[in-house]
Parts: structure tokens; sequence; C-alpha cells
């Protein structure tokens, strides 16, 4: 397999840190891009590369980082606005080379939406739109999955009150069938089961808490389902995410982001990955944000990064059997 592309993410934040100490020598090879000297300190040897090519010889002598122009020291918790174009043009590095050929997918350190908006004019709402573009534009959605759950949040990043406009039924159909195909090539399931969540509380209850789920969304969900997809729902969130519930299916769409993400980082939250279905290359992240306030401590847990690491390189070998098939 050809090596995995990181990004460094947001170098003030434990995004190198994570990096660093999810690195095995014989582990998934990869390799790491930013300054390789963010990466060092947290008890495993750095090897500056030039290229991917070089990164699987590296990977046993310790954690290849490719070279990549981000200048100064990080300070941990405080972000460096001189750094911020580095930070943001690292990840468009690891699209590249992996869309060319170099590398098998991407994996993603946290980013600090903030300051590189203050320190690059980033004008993206987080890494799931940034990505889109990258791939040109296409229509992407956001998973959560570990092995407890799979969510996905059919509106990601606005305001609870910007929800009920932005949410359509050509929204809702988009991210229902991106879900499914992710679901079949990705994850390997051919008749993927998938839960929709009610937009209201208890769906609705019949139009006493809202009508959104009796006006579309029940009669989308209909028409999916005779289109042959195996859909349950609208059901109440409320309901959705006991042990016995999750048996029903393979993964849940929910109408906004923390009906999606509070259930899973309740279930498994060292162990989520974000997966961004519907690029034209395969995207995982670790499901946390960039910690300012234990970065540089030596105290992160890695365990999310290596989770997002293996889904990724099981990804690429699904998506790689199915083209052998």
């Amino acid at each position: 397999m050809l090596p995995l592309a990181v990004s460094c993410g947001e170098t003030a934040g434990i995004g190198p840190e994570i990096i660093a100490r999810s690195y095995s020598a014989d582990g998934t090879p990869r390799f790491a891009i930013g300054n390789p000297t963010h990466f060092e300190g947290f008890g495993v040897s750095v090897v500056p590369i030039d290229t991917p090519a070089e990164a699987r010889a590296a990977m046993t002598k310790g954690l290849p980082v490719l070279v990549h122009d981000i200048p100064g020291p990080a300070t941990p918790g405080t972000p460096q606005a001189a750094q911020a174009p580095g930070v943001v043009s690292a990840i468009a590095r690891a699209v590249e080379l992996t869309q060319s050929g170099a590398a098998s997918a991407v994996v993603t350190a946290p980013i600090h939406k903030k300051a590189l908006q203050d320190g690059a004019g980033f004008a993206y709402p987080g890494h799931t739109e940034y990505l889109a573009a990258l791939g040109g534009n296409v229509d992407v959605v956001m998973m959560l999955a570990s092995d407890a759950l799979r969510v996905v949040p059919a509106t990601i990043h606005i305001a609870l009150s910007e929800v009920p406009t932005a949410l359509t039924a050509d929204l809702l159909e988009q991210v229902i069938r991106t879900t499914a195909k992710g679901l079949t090539s990705d994850f390997g399931i051919t008749a993927p089961r998938i839960a929709i969540a009610g937009l209201n509380p208890h769906a609705g209850e019949g139009g006493a808490m809202g009508h959104e789920e009796l006006d579309w969304i029940t009669p989308l969900i209909e028409r999916l389902r005779a289109d042959g997809l195996d859909l349950t729902g609208p059901s109440s969130a409320d309901t959705m995410f006991h042990a016995r519930a999750r048996q029903g299916y393979d993964a849940a769409v929910c109408m906004y982001h923390d009906q999606a993400l509070i259930p899973i980082k309740t279930l498994d939250f060292d162990r989520g990955v974000n997966v961004t279905l519907g690029l034209p290359f395969i995207r995982t992240s670790p499901d946390h944000g960039t910690a300012f306030d234990i970065a540089g401590k030596g105290i992160a847990n890695p365990t999310s990064m290596a989770a997002a690491i293996d889904m990724a390189a099981q990804m690429v070998a699904r998506r790689a059997a199915a083209k052998v098939a």
C-alpha cells in the first residue's frame, strides 16, 4: 500500500504530538507533512524526508516527516499567525499527493478554524468544507465512525437557529444517498441499513411538535425506499442510540451537528473517527479538537489518531479489493 499522507494540523495544538505518539515501526506506512521540529520531544525519532517514496524505508527508523514550510517553533496553546498559511497548505499538499498517486489517503490532524481565519484568511467553516473544495466542489457528508456507532449530521457547522432553513429535501436526499454509497465502497456493507432521525422532539409527535416530518421528511424517506434504499424513520432521536436500537442499522443520519456527535462521543470518545464521504479520495481524522489546554504537555491521547490511520488503511484496502473484483 502507498503511504498515508498525514497533515500536521494546528501547530499550537496536539496534532504533532498525537501523530508522533501514534507511530509504530511496523504500523501502516505513513508520513506526516509539516516542520520536522514540531514533532520532536514526544519520545519518537523524527526522520525528515523529501518525497513520499522515502516514507516506507524511513518508517523503520522513526516517524517520516515530509518537510513543509511552516516557519518557527511550535508554541503550545498559542497559535502563530505566520504558521497559519503553512497549516492550510499542508492539507492541500496531502490532497494533491493523494490525488496524484504518491499517497493512498489523507489523514488530517485537528485544525483551529479561528486561528486559520486570523492568520491565513481561511474561508471555510471547517476541514470538511475545505476538502470538498479541494476535491472539485463535490457534495460530501461528514461521518463520525467507531466500532460502536456511525453517525452522519445532515447539517454541520451552522447555528442551530439556521438548521430548519438549511435542511431541505434535496440536501437530505444527497446526504442519505452519499452515506449509502460510502457504506458500500468504504465500509464493505453491500446492503446498508440507515436510520433517519427526526428534526423535532419525538419526530414531531404527529405534528404536535413540528410539521417537517409530516410535510416532507417522511415522504422523502418513502420515495427513497421505493428506489431500493433500506431506510427507517424518521425516528425520535432520544430512542435511536441505546444498544438494542443500534443493532438495527449500519449508520444513523441526524439532522444537525450535536444530534449526531453527542451520541458517538458519549459511547466512544477516544476511538471516534471523522470520515468525509463523497470525496474523490479517502480522508479520515481524529474526532476531537486541538486541545490547546494540554498541548505540549506530552499527555494527549493518540487513540483517535491511531484509529483514523487504521480506518484509512482499511478503506484503502476495501476500495482496492472492489476494483479487483
